[in-house]
């Protein structure tokens, strides 16, 4: 995939990611420190997963096979800078304006 149609699919994912966290957040009332503390929290022993963790993983495995061409490559770095962009637009913009507050801890409280 060509570096340019990598770009536009990444920010047409990010964009996509970002509208389903503001329909869970603001459409159905869903929050992470209330909705998933209790199952997700205590399986990672209180440590908030923020989906821009996954896409940082995922963009490290992508970086280290960089060298070969295979889709998977692709569609790694595409879901992890969708994963990681959403993540830092969700807390400090969307939250941040919103909320005034960008909600982005590490712990369940």
């Amino acid at each position: 995939m060509s570096k340019k149609k990598l770009v536009q699919y990444s920010i047409a994912l990010t964009l996509l990611i970002e509208t389903v966290c503001i329909i869970l957040r603001y459409g159905f009332g869903l929050e992470s420190a209330t909705h998933t503390a209790s199952t997700i929290g205590v399986i990672t022993f209180g440590v908030r997963i923020h989906h821009g963790y996954i896409g940082v993983i995922c963009l490290a495995i992508a970086f280290f096979y960089r060298k070969k061409k295979h889709i998977i490559i692709d569609l790694l770095m595409l879901s992890g800078a969708g994963l990681l962009f959403s993540d830092l637009i969700h807390h400090f913009l969307v939250l941040w304006l919103i909320e005034g507050n960008p909600q982005f801890y590490l712990l369940y409280r």
